[in-house]
């Protein structure tokens, strides 16, 4: 069989169908990603109590101490004191105590499931993954072009009415580009 447009297109189309799913649901998954926090969500809720601290300032020690007496095996982040309650981050946790009175709450979090794996497809830096993009990339410019192509008769045509459609979308993303992203 010899190739030609329309079997480029098609065969392209064929075999990338599973992967322009999920990057279009990832894409969309990435651009609210601040709404539901795909990498974060909160497994678990629990009340703690500690001896209260009558301090104003917390040494970055100090307060991995007193998450490691809680149980708390994870990375630290950071920890501060404001309006009287201690605030540590950890990479899966955030606890929050009140000084005068050592009660707080910690928060354990974990991935929030398929999401967020799907939300890795953006933001994976790995050179093999990003030459499958890449290649991905190109086969969509190939399947854009062939799709714009193959009416070769009639008044919907590229070149009679086609060029228009495509130049009002490209609009949109250069109005952006010129007036938000500079």
């Amino acid at each position: 069989m010899k190739p030609n447009i329309r079997s480029i297109h098609r065969d392209l189309g064929y075999f990338y169908i599973g992967l322009i799913i999920s990057f279009s649901f990832s894409g969309i998954l990435q651009n609210h990603r601040d709404a539901w926090k795909p990498e974060k969500y909160t497994v678990t809720e629990k009340s703690v109590q500690i001896k209260p601290l009558l301090i104003d300032k917390i040494e970055e020690d100090q307060a991995k101490q007193i998450g490691v007496s809680l149980g708390i095996q994870d990375k630290f982040r950071k920890a501060m004191i404001k309006k009287g309650e201690l605030k540590v981050s950890y990479e899966n946790h955030d606890l929050e105590i009140n000084l005068a009175t050592g009660k707080g709450s910690l928060v354990e979090y974990g991935k929030t499931p398929f999401i967020s794996q799907m939300h890795y497809l953006h933001k994976s830096t790995s050179n093999w993954w990003i030459y499958y993009s890449d290649i991905f990339g190109i086969s969509l410019i190939i399947m854009a072009i062939s799709g714009a192509l193959m009416i070769e008769k009639g008044k919907n045509t590229f070149r009679l009415r086609g060029w228009k459609l495509a130049v009002a979308g490209l609009i949109f993303p250069l109005i952006i580009i010129l007036f938000f992203a500079l």
